[in-house]
């Protein structure tokens, strides 16, 4: 056990007051997630614990203190911190190597990632044609994907952006769905309606539909058609089958980027099928240019409990494969 001083400058009451939480809640939750003490008298804090929680603590605190001149910190912008600090890495004694962060400018601000696994999704989105995100739910596979397309877009990079989905109900039987084919396939692509409504807006994301520029579709409508200078998306892809995804891949045209993601622990295939996504990962793993990144609960974005959830899953899929 170690402690270490820190000292917040500068020594301001209402920013203290921000960084603290009432009744010291914020400092409470910082201590919860890293497993130290945490003192204080003024701006002067004192934290004690294991070596690397310590410092993990320390750099969490410091980052947060200074958005307190901005903003009222809440509970989840601090969970957000201490996803931004890496602090699972700092943990484990892992040292992150410095790079320049990658922000996406949108309608309604800045989009950057969180923590390493995000920042290197974005980058490999941008320096590679095909590129995979495979991991469980919260943690941003969707949303920075459709956020490069978005950018990619304005940049006038590409001419449109196709957002795909396969059309397979979580579990369970929906039966007749009633409309034309758009209001059928509807409900499965909302989680792609949406990620696009809070980054422009739900008017300009309509008027882009109506003239095309962003296209969102099942997958089986895709057979046949070659993708060029296009931001190609096609999300859940652990639903498709191993033809599906072969065919979606080869779609892909010049001037065209394209994001495969999925989550295999989360597979609505009917239990013969093998899924395209767990497939493709062992064909395609060593095929040049193509980028990987493989997300888990440490990148989780949502409320703490998804994280504790996704973990508590991994533990106990890993305890019945042992025990097979």
């Amino acid at each position: 056990m170690i402690s270490e001083e820190i000292s917040l400058t500068p020594a301001d009451n209402a920013r203290l007051s921000n960084f603290c939480g009432h009744l010291d809640n914020h400092l409470r939750q910082i201590e919860t997630r890293l497993q130290v003490e945490i003192a204080n008298r003024g701006n002067r804090f004192k934290v004690t614990g294991v070596e690397n929680s310590v410092k993990a603590a320390c750099a969490v605190m410091e980052k947060l203190f200074e958005s307190t001149e901005k903003e009222e910190l809440t509970s989840e912008l601090i969970h957000l911190a201490m996803q931004d600090t890496s602090v699972d890495d700092l943990l484990d004694g892992q040292k992150q190597p410095e790079q320049q962060p990658v922000t996406i400018k949108t309608k309604f601000g800045l989009i950057r990632g969180r923590g390493h696994n995000q920042q290197d999704y974005l980058k490999k989105i941008v320096t590679h044609d095909i590129n995979f995100g495979v991991g469980p739910a919260g943690t941003g596979k969707t949303f920075l994907a459709v956020a490069c397309a978005i950018e990619a877009l304005q940049a006038e990079k590409v001419r449109k952006i196709i957002l795909v989905r396969p059309a397979v109900e979580a579990g369970e039987k929906l039966g007749f769905l009633p409309g034309d084919m758009a209001q059928k396939v509807d409900p499965y692509l909302r989680p792609l309606y949406d990620a696009l409504y809070d980054m422009l807006g739900l008017e300009r994301v309509e008027k882009m539909i109506d003239r095309g520029i962003i296209e969102v579709a099942p997958l089986a409508f895709m057979r046949g058609r070659t993708l060029n200078d296009a931001f190609i998306i096609l999300d859940e892809a652990q639903n498709t089958t191993v033809e599906q995804i072969k065919m979606f891949l080869t779609r892909v045209g010049f001037g065209s980027t394209a994001v495969v993601t999925g989550d295999i622990t989360q597979i609505d295939l009917p239990s013969e099928k093998m899924s395209g996504l767990r497939h493709v990962l062992e064909v395609l793993k060593d095929v040049e240019g193509i980028s990987f990144t493989f997300f888990n609960a440490r990148d989780v974005v949502r409320h703490p409990l998804v994280q504790r959830i996704v973990r508590a899953y991994e533990a106990y899929e890993q305890k019945t494969k042992t025990e097979q």
